[in-house]
């Protein structure tokens, strides 16, 4: 017998949406109330190689169809149909890097990631040429820093787009991105929803002097914003993530977003005054800003919504990997000692530990840095533990130090936006350093001193938001355009997050105060992490 979901399965009325984040691919496929009905996952992991931070397209390739393999064999296992049509697909990636395309689309030069941080020189100039806050991961900085750089590959170059915008053109065969993810590229005009066209003059002129021989307009997608519709998947495009055959072209996708886009999608914080906090290998915030900022801050990015609404957003390079590194160390030591645990059973304990620690960290201090962070400038990093002779060495305290490592270099940049006036109503945080209950919330509401929510809106993280996005993008071309009117902020509070649970937690005064007193010696110490990374 057919059950609501099957039915809306085999009719064609499920959204698909795939994100490639820094350690997994993920596919969330979601039926018209937005609920999940199947999901898919592909772990992998980036490369250094000749010293920069790669992922391979063979690799993109594998995941996708693995992911996408996964949704299907759930569709067929759980709602006893095949999954052969779809109202909308979407596709996001961890924002920024460079992807070198030539005139048939082939990789010119190897997907330089967000992580790199190799850009000092083209950073330098194009701030200062543009009176704006390049960061070292954006397109711009690392296309500059190639033509500084003079590589042989520029002659050739016919697009450089990020990676979700290179996974889209592989569906739809469309040079586009979403604003979101665009503005990741280039500075973007609010006003205009599309690059900023005064610093995109400036920024030919600087290129040019620099020898470079193409037209930026050229090279750079297409923008667009959330809900308009982004091409339409290709019988080439559907062999790549299904290559049985099954699911058929057609589909319209929305515009290819990054993570932080989809992450504010996937947590209903797209408005202004709400923002959120996404932790994984990274860990940044982004905050919906009510008007521009009185000046220029090396420590913040600004980007915008996938509506394109103005957001600061305060990017750090280095997140979670350090904690998993020593989770899997416990894990080591209790199976040597004959009581092996499981990751959650691992993380659970510890995480938990953590809450009995010295609210300042009792003498310890941490940094998370397994590569280069421009917050504190530092173009490389090491990973440090430190602690002062006479400090206790207990677990709790240990693990605290270690989270708060995590929140660190995010708080240096929150403080910036406090300075600067601005105010939230809310900040939402997701990311599976949030997974064990109460914990890594709270000491984010202590390293921030603003109340912390979290829930089940981002229970699938930005798979699920750039889904959300595919299905307002469907929405909205029901009918030839007589669909959805709504604005997006709109949409997902009326009809995507009305009836959200959500668990808010109020800074404690004592942990506010401790992690102050921790904040400073870690301001302090940093001399000792770069210290570290030149004599190492």
């Amino acid at each position: 017998m057919a059950t609501q979901s099957s039915t809306e399965i085999t009719e064609g009325r499920a959204v698909l949406g795939i994100e490639l984040g820094s350690t997994r691919i993920k596919a969330v496929l979601i039926g018209p109330d937005h609920g999940v009905l199947a999901t898919g996952g592909h772990t992998w992991e980036n490369q250094l190689v000749d010293k920069l931070w790669t992922y391979s397209l063979d690799d993109v390739r594998a995941g996708l169809q693995d992911a996408y393999a996964q949704v299907a064999a759930a569709v067929r296992d759980q709602h006893g149909v095949e999954l052969t049509r779809l109202a909308g697909l979407g596709v996001s990636a961890m924002m920024h890097g460079y992807l070198a395309l030539d005139a048939d689309a082939e990789l010119l030069v190897p997907f330089r990631t967000w992580r790199n941080t190799n850009t000092g020189e083209a950073v330098e100039q194009l701030s200062a040429a543009l009176d704006f806050n390049v960061p070292h991961r954006w397109s711009i900085a690392h296309l500059h820093q190639a033509v500084l750089d003079g590589e042989e590959h520029l002659p050739r170059l016919a697009t450089a787009t990020t990676l979700a915008g290179y996974v889209h053109h592989a569906l739809s065969g469309e040079h586009v991105l979403g604003v979101g993810d665009a503005s990741g590229v280039f500075p973007i005009d609010s006003a205009t929803g599309t690059y900023d066209a005064e610093r995109l003059a400036t920024a030919q002129r600087v290129l040019a002097e620099a020898g470079f021989t193409g037209q930026l307009t050229d090279v750079l997608p297409r923008v667009l914003s959330a809900g308009e519709v982004a091409g339409h998947l290709t019988e080439a495009g559907a062999r790549l993530l299904d290559p049985s055959g099954a699911l058929q072209a057609g589909a319209p996708l929305c515009p290819p977003e990054g993570d932080a886009g989809t992450g504010m999608v996937a947590t209903g914080s797209v408005a202004p005054r709400t923002g959120n906090v996404s932790a994984g290998t990274s860990i940044f915030a982004m905050v919906v800003l009510e008007g521009p900022l009185s000046q220029v801050h090396r420590e913040l990015d600004l980007v915008t919504t996938p509506a394109g609404d103005p957001v600061a957003m305060v990017h750090c390079n280095n997140g979670a990997s350090e904690l998993n590194a020593w989770a899997g160390l416990f894990k080591q030591f209790a199976a040597a000692a004959g009581s092996p645990l499981g990751d959650a059973e691992v993380f659970r304990t510890l995480f938990e530990a953590s809450l009995e620690g010295a609210a300042d960290g009792g003498g310890m201090l941490a940094y998370n840095y397994l590569s280069g962070e421009p917050i504190t400038d530092l173009e490389e990093g090491r990973p440090l533990f430190l602690r002062t002779p006479g400090s206790p060495f207990d677990l709790s305290t240990f693990m605290r130090t270690q989270i708060y490592a995590a929140f660190a270099t995010l708080r240096i940049g929150m403080d910036v936006l406090t300075a600067e006036g601005v105010r939230l109503d809310r900040m939402f945080a997701h990311g599976g350093v949030f997974g064990t209950k109460g914990v890594a919330q709270r000491h984010l509401a202590a390293a921030i001193d603003t109340p912390v929510s979290v829930g089940d809106v981002a229970a699938e993280g930005g798979a699920w938001g750039i889904a959300v996005l595919a299905a307002f993008t469907a929405a909205r071309a029901t009918s030839g355009g007589a669909g959805e009117q709504r604005a997006l902020a709109t949409y997902l509070d009326e009809t995507v997050f009305a009836d959200a649970q959500l668990e808010t937690l109020e800074p404690d005064a004592d942990d506010v105060a401790g992690f102050d007193a921790y904040l400073r010696r870690y301001v302090e110490a940093l001399p000792v992490e770069r210290a570290a990374v030149e004599h190492s």
